[in-house]
């Protein structure tokens, strides 16, 4: 019973993480929206795009056409998806929309912060570029078009990425409406910023694998479970040159905790083998879950 207490006290503890990480990735996306990309009609697709090109024709305020238009997206979601349309996602997708509308009441602007739109381009991407990594890195999204080719990959053979590339594509080309430049920045910003989105969702994943050959694998294998918190999974080996009986060791971890097993080993075991390799991602228990 107290091994499944303290189970469910790192489950909530986890689950508390993720919400506060989950928020913290939809405060960056609301901020680069409003505070850089609303401003310089930046339109690098989504719900953003949409809303901040619509602004410049209909009497409504951007953040008030986000709202509307990602309430309407995840009606249409819940319809063709039903579960797909997770509550992560209703959840970032509403926040998204309600921090912006927020800032437009608490920090009114009229214009764009500097005189310099390519500076702005590039905190627009970080901001954004980093906070959709952290959010896809919580299992969710900030809704809007991620719905719509969630319903393409449903009723068609469009892959979900191409779907999402054609849909952001035709929304940065819509910015030539508001003028050239928007334009030509909205498509430079959309290519960054799944540049960054991909680099910081790796970051994130990563992890290292272990691969210990050892002749003392009991003592190792005690330090990888009780100490570090850590499984491993144990196979008999013959070392080829020498025909010697070794035991192989492979674990994964986070990369401070491979340092540690590392340092361990080569204690324990000056003669043991230690191959450390990167895992961009590592799906099970302990872990991400699968999709």
């Amino acid at each position: 019973m107290k091994k499944l207490k303290e189970t469910d006290k790192r489950e909530l503890l986890s689950r508390v993480i993720t919400f506060l990480v989950m928020n913290i990735g939809t405060l960056c996306l609301a901020a680069g929206v409003y505070f850089f990309k609303s401003p310089n009609n930046f339109a690098t697709g989504g719900v953003s795009g949409i809303s901040i090109l619509l602004a410049n024709y209909v009497p409504l305020k951007q953040s008030d056409l986000m709202m509307i238009i990602n309430a309407a997206l995840l009606v249409v979601g819940f319809i063709f998806l039903g579960k797909g349309c997770t509550i992560k996602t209703i959840y970032c997708s509403l926040v998204y929309s309600a921090e912006n509308m927020l800032f437009e009441r608490l920090i009114p602007m009229d214009g764009p912060m500097t005189g310099q739109p390519f500076m702005e381009l590039v905190y627009a991407m970080l901001l954004t570029g980093v906070g959709s990594a952290i959010i896809f890195n919580c299992r969710a999204s900030s809704g809007g078009t991620d719905i719509v080719a969630l319903i393409l990959k449903k009723f068609t053979k469009i892959h979900t990425g191409r779907a999402l590339l054609v849909s952001d594509l035709a929304i940065a080309c819509c910015a030539f409406l508001v003028s050239v430049e928007a334009g030509l920045y909205s498509i430079l910003g959309l290519f960054a910023k799944a540049f960054i989105i991909d680099g910081v969702i790796e970051s994130i994943g990563k992890s290292k694998c272990l691969t210990i050959i050892t002749t003392m694998p009991d003592e190792i294998g005690s330090y990888i479970i009780d100490v570090m918190k850590r499984d491993y999974t144990r196979y008999d080996a013959t070392g080829g040159y020498t025909k010697n009986d070794k035991t192989v060791l492979v674990c994964v971890c986070k990369r401070g905790e491979a340092l540690n097993i590392k340092s361990m080993v080569k204690k324990t075991d000056p003669a043991s083998f230690v191959i450390i390799t990167d895992a961009t991602e590592i799906v099970g228990k302990g872990f991400r879950e699968a999709m």
